[in-house]
């Protein structure tokens, strides 16, 4: 078998494969590369030694058996048999679900997620988005401090279990899209700066120097990015990858690296013959991410739109500090704006930054389906002091209105697990560090960043605890009991009418109306045929419809159909999706 590193500063490279040691040669067609033979098989254990220095796992592994630290694991994809013919599924009508392996079900593994696919087809989910897969320091953690960008979590089950859960989702007609971390690697078990230039101080980040895009020798970072992307699609059988943070790609090359991969995306879907998506998560409020590249955008398939989420946060609880300020002046002025224009700071001044941001959506050349919105997100609900639900802070009733303005609305909808059923259970920020300094200094940013805040000490669970995983693990025995019964059939109930009715997957922003009254706190819109009252206030409202309604889709609580006059009575922090004659 031909082993390969790019290690462009070195003066010798060693291969060490089962127990042997050979020197590796110099490619004499790619500078930089080094090949090597040795007799091999699926789950050989080996990796690189660098003048003479340690064995380090290679930057391309497949599988790390023993964790970041250790040797890497040569996986034969051929060896798995596949048994779902899957043609594929696009974005188009879909309804996505985000899933954090390790916290969705007690066991924390893929296979014991895949045990529970059958709860995401009955809701009627048209793709599961895990969380990031790659390996990370111990045994749990949310997946962003991930390294080996080829290679699947071992205590999630590996390689091998990660395709049984694809064959297990294609198997219910469920797609699967992963989050994939292009913006920086975990400060432990990093050995790409020991290969080469994988980073620059050109630019710098939140975790420190950027991924090196566009400095000296960025020609093999980006082909490393691109590669282990195209893996994933390719021999995991995935339909679609998440951008983590692509505001924080910082690159100034003529041919963006995003732009490049999606081209790359594109022509492997073409290859495949199933459809294949790029959706990224952005702050920018650029809507030159998802527009084409052959209308000079980027050619992202959708984005993330936290604009919808900080709209519909702030009108259904008020909350006010933060990103929340820019919204919560008049929040149902903004979710208005967010269900006709896509953002919301499209070229208007934010406070919460001090300056103007983002940009205007061409509505006549972007569908809205482009964008993915959401009430909460592991972002939205893992990074607040205690990984508070919305289900702890609001009712149910306007835990039903927060779902329909999502559900109801022109964008790609996407659940946080749990959501669907107003889990109790909160989602805390938790990491099992082995580096006894890295953990302790994660726990002390944490307690000193919400300090901050007014937040005592106490009061921050302890990223290290195991209890804090624990605590954020879903209890499965809620569905089936009181309100949390009662929020799932609502949730059912509106996924299902938004398969049902092509009015509810319009992609045109220009086609939705709405009108709303900020001081009686109610709002409603038209999708084509169809009207949406959603009344956030404590007491029943009369919201205007404009037309008679012949019947009542579904209702949070129980209401009349108004007459001829259009005039609908919506009781207290309820909503009605109806259809007009």
């Amino acid at each position: 078998m031909q082993f390969e590193v790019w290690a462009p500063e070195t003066e010798q490279v060693t291969l060490h494969c089962d127990g042997d040691a050979r020197a590796m040669e110099r490619d004499p067609h790619r500078a930089g590369w080094w090949t090597g033979q040795a007799d091999a098989r699926d789950g050989s254990r080996y990796g690189f030694s660098l003048d003479g220095g340690p064995v380090l796992p290679d930057p391309r592994s497949r599988r790390q058996p023993d964790g970041p630290d250790g040797l890497s694991a040569v996986v034969d994809h051929e060896r798995h048999v596949w048994t779902a013919g899957w043609a594929g599924r696009g974005l188009t009508g879909a309804v996505l679900y985000e899933l954090h392996v390790g916290t969705y079900t007690k066991e924390g593994t893929l296979d014991a997620a895949a045990e529970r696919l059958g709860h995401l087809a009955d809701l009627g989910i048209t793709h599961v988005e895990l969380m990031p897969l790659c390996p990370v320091p111990g045994r749990h953690g949310w997946g962003y401090d991930g390294v080996s960008l080829w290679a699947v979590h071992e205590p999630y089950g590996g390689p091998a279990a990660l395709k049984r859960f694809v064959d297990a989702a294609h198997e219910r007609g469920l797609g699967v899209v992963l989050d994939v971390v292009h913006n920086h690697l975990g400060p432990s078990g990093n050995y790409l700066p020991a290969f080469g230039p994988y980073f620059t101080d050109t630019h710098h980040t939140p975790w420190g120097s950027a991924v090196n895009l566009d400095a000296p020798g960025s020609d093999e970072t980006r082909a490393y990015l691109l590669g282990s992307a195209l893996a994933w699609l390719r021999d995991y059988r995935l339909d679609g990858l998440r951008l983590d943070a692509i505001h924080e790609l910082h690159d100034r090359r003529a041919l963006p690296f995003l732009e490049e991969l999606s081209a790359a995306v594109d022509e492997l879907a073409e290859r495949l013959g199933r459809p294949l998506f790029l959706i990224g998560e952005s702050d920018l409020c650029d809507p030159r991410v998802i527009t084409p590249r052959t209308e000079g955008g980027l050619g992202l398939h959708a984005q993330w739109n936290d604009d919808v989420h900080h709209a519909v946060r702030a009108a259904v609880s008020g909350e006010r500090g933060g990103y929340y300020a820019d919204f919560a002046r008049e929040p149902l002025a903004a979710v208005a704006k967010t269900l006709t224009h896509g953002f919301f700071h499209d070229g208007t001044y934010s406070a919460f930054r001090g300056r103007h941001h983002g940009r205007p959506v061409d509505r006549a050349r972007i569908p809205a389906h482009r964008m993915l919105a959401y009430t909460q997100t592991h972002d939205q609900v893992g990074n607040r002091a205690q990984g508070d639900r919305l289900a702890a802070v609001v009712s149910p009733g306007l835990l039903a209105c927060a779902a329909t303005l999502v559900l109801t609305s022109p964008f790609t909808p996407m659940l946080f697990m749990g959501e669907e059923w107003a889990a109790s259970t909160p989602w805390q920020y938790f990491t099992d560090h082995t580096d006894p300094e890295l953990a302790e200094a994660v726990r002390r940013g944490r307690r000193r960043e919400f300090a901050a805040h007014g937040w005592a000490e106490k009061d921050i669970p302890d990223p290290q605890d195991p209890a804090t995983r624990e605590r954020s693990c879903l209890d499965w025995s809620e569905p089936a009991t009181g309100d949390h019964a009662r929020v799932l059939a609502w949730y059912r109930d509106l996924i299902a009418l938004r398969h049902a009715r092509a009015d509810l997957r319009d992609p045109d922003l220009a086609a939705v109306k709405v009108a709303y009254d900020e001081e009686a706190r109610w709002i409603a819109y038209r999708r084509g045929d169809l009207r949406v009252a959603v009344n956030l206030s404590e007491r029943p409202v009369s919201i205007p419809l404009g037309r008679p309604v012949a019947q009542v889709l579904a209702a949070w609580e129980p209401v009349r159909l108004p007459g001829d006059e259009g005039t609908l009575i919506v009781p207290a922090e309820s909503c009605v999706v109806a259809v007009a004659p």
